[in-house]
């Protein structure tokens, strides 16, 4: 909720919705093992929790942290964004099927061609903003 919260460690002993399953699940217990990890089958139920009180916080992907913060005027994120690759990488990939490489070269093309043209960056900037 926003102005409840400044910064991660605010959360120490607080309830803090995560997907099931997911890195942001595994960053939280290791390495904030105060913070009470709540696992959840969807972000959207955890974000019903958080509204009707019974969680403290939810932590999840920029991009899809952006969108709630669009969509739900009395949310707020919380202190700096969490970029510890050893658990987030450092970016997005796409998989394909291991010798598909005529449809993995297409892809790269498509990649190159949106970054020359701009687009990728209008996209990254609509989906990621700083």
């Amino acid at each position: 909720p926003k102005g409840k919260f400044s910064a991660i460690s605010d959360l120490n002993g607080k309830r803090v919705g995560v997907e099931n399953g997911t890195t942001h699940q595994k960053y939280l217990q290791d390495k904030h093992p105060d913070i009470k990890v709540v696992a959840y089958d969807s972000y959207q139920n955890a974000i019903l929790d958080m509204k009707s009180g019974r969680l403290d916080g939810v932590f999840g992907d920029s991009a899809v942290v952006n969108q709630w913060l669009k969509t739900n005027s009395d949310l707020a994120s919380v202190g700096e964004h969490v970029t510890d690759a050893d658990y987030f990488g450092t970016g997005l990939g796409i998989a394909v099927r291991k010798g598909n490489d005529g449809l993995r070269e297409k892809l790269n093309q498509a990649l190159a061609a949106l970054k020359a043209n701009g687009t990728w960056q209008k996209i990254n900037q609509q989906w990621f903003p700083e």
